[in-house]
């Protein structure tokens, strides 16, 4: 079982089924159906461990097309605060690679 790990506690981790984005990853994408262990600060001395999901459904996305509502959905203000949120969390990521949107159950 692989780790989605979250850097913040985001009031959507305590709903059943919620949304994340994330890059694919380089080694093994994330896919529909894997079950992965939630956990916040995943490479620190705080780790804890959220829950254990599922994939439920994975969607690639140009980031020009993640719309106001799927920006709020996911716990950002508006579109724009997830916009800087990406780029201050991955600074020398291009940001014309499509990104994956996961909801997990």
């Amino acid at each position: 079982m692989r780790v989605l790990g979250f850097s913040k506690k985001w009031d959507k981790l305590q709903r059943p089924e919620h949304t994340t984005f994330r890059f694919p990853r380089k080694d093994k994408d994330w896919f529909e159906g894997e079950i992965v262990q939630e956990v916040y600060k995943p490479r620190s001395k705080e780790r804890e461990v959220l829950r254990v999901c599922q994939i439920a459904r994975k969607e690639p996305k140009q980031l020009a097309d993640i719309t106001h509502e799927e920006a709020v959905e996911d716990g950002f203000i508006n579109l724009y605060d997830m916009f800087q949120w990406l780029q201050n969390a991955h600074k020398n990521k291009d940001m014309h690679t499509p990104i994956n949107k996961l909801t997990l159950k």
